[in-house]
């Protein structure tokens, strides 16, 4: 799915030749998206999927699983505020968070901090890609140092299912589903009720990131992630954001027994009193515009009637390039 292509340009100067390498990602049938690299830092296969570490010209350090591009430094932001603090500012107090892959690393920092938090469990398969991660990419140096995580080598369905605590938010931060990916079995009706909803406090939130959630792609998996777990909770709040490196508009579904709602200025107040630092992408008034979907795809969302299960699976475009482990992962 992702190509890299270098071809020698003749530059401006008659003497001197440049030599320009790209990374190509295939996004669908007929569509693919280029962006120019200085480097390749890294470039191997773990045991569950291929994993590439690319210097990229618009979008700084990336890194690339499967063909996709997971996270970019210079907007890994957008994503990772976006997964994190919608859930963790609308449950009254969350001290116990169990994140399901984030092997990466940001999604545990961007928990860290959070004053009230005080147990974050982070639960990744692939030990290649935390370790990896670990080494390159020092923003989250700080955060797989601090104490209060706790950092699992595991299949995130037998973790939690091995595990007696509950948490008070779960955070899925999977690969998307991939056919012949390592991780589609954590988006089905079946994983939601009885392994991830038991495993929550009372008041508990669970998140997921959901996909590409553009007027058109929504429906890969976007708008079939938020009718499973409209299935399972009694409230699910679908939302979504533009990441410049995706190429596209991202999703992100919300849900719990009990209600998320909050005003803006509320949100804006618990960011205020609980959060160490600035957010650079949300605040009150973004998360409203976040969860204020297009028209086109609050339509599609309201008519959508597939329910993600192990047989009726939906996957986005490509193809997992690992073993073929039927395992449950996040990148």
């Amino acid at each position: 799915m992702g190509d890299i292509s270098c071809s020698n340009a003749n530059g401006t100067n008659v003497y001197s030749q440049r030599k320009s390498c790209w990374y190509e990602e295939e996004i669908e049938e007929n569509l693919r998206w280029c962006f120019a690299l200085n480097s390749i830092l890294h470039t191997g296969a773990t045991q569950f999927q291929d994993i590439q570490l690319l210097d990229t010209k618009p979008f700084g350090k990336a890194l690339v699983i499967d063909g996709k591009l997971q996270s970019a430094e210079i907007d890994e932001f957008i994503y990772h505020e976006s997964l994190v603090h919608p859930p963790l500012l609308h449950h009254p107090n969350p001290k116990t968070i169990f994140v399901m892959g984030g092997g990466e690393g940001s999604t545990a920092r961007e928990l860290l901090r959070h004053k009230t938090v005080n147990k974050v469990v982070m639960c990744d398969i692939d030990e290649e890609v935390v370790e990896f991660c670990k080494s390159y990419l020092a923003v989250n140096t700080e955060a797989f140092g601090d104490p209060r995580l706790e950092l699992i080598i595991n299949d995130a369905r037998v973790e939690l299912e091995k595990r007696d605590d509950k948490y008070d938010v779960i955070i899925g931060d999977l690969a998307d589903p991939l056919e012949g990916g390592p991780c589609y079995q954590l988006y089905t009706k079946t994983f939601y009720e009885l392994t991830v909803k038991p495993r929550l406090t009372e008041g508990g939130i669970f998140v997921t990131q959901a996909g590409p959630a553009g007027v058109f792609s929504h429906t890969e998996v976007f708008s079939c992630i938020f009718n499973t777990l409209k299935q399972v909770f009694k409230y699910v709040v679908p939302y979504s954001a533009h990441i410049p490196s995706y190429a596209d508009i991202w999703g992100w579904v919300m849900a719990s027994d009990y209600p998320i709602t909050l005003s803006p200025d509320e949100l804006d107040l618990r960011m205020k009193q609980r959060i160490n630092g600035e957010n650079r992408y949300l605040d009150g008034k973004t998360f409203v515009s976040a969860s204020t979907l297009s028209k086109a795809v609050r339509k599609s969302l309201d008519d959508e009637t597939h329910v993600y299960t192990e047989g009726a699976a939906r996957f986005i475009y490509g193809h997992g390039h690992g073993s073929a482990h039927k395992h449950d992962h996040h990148a």
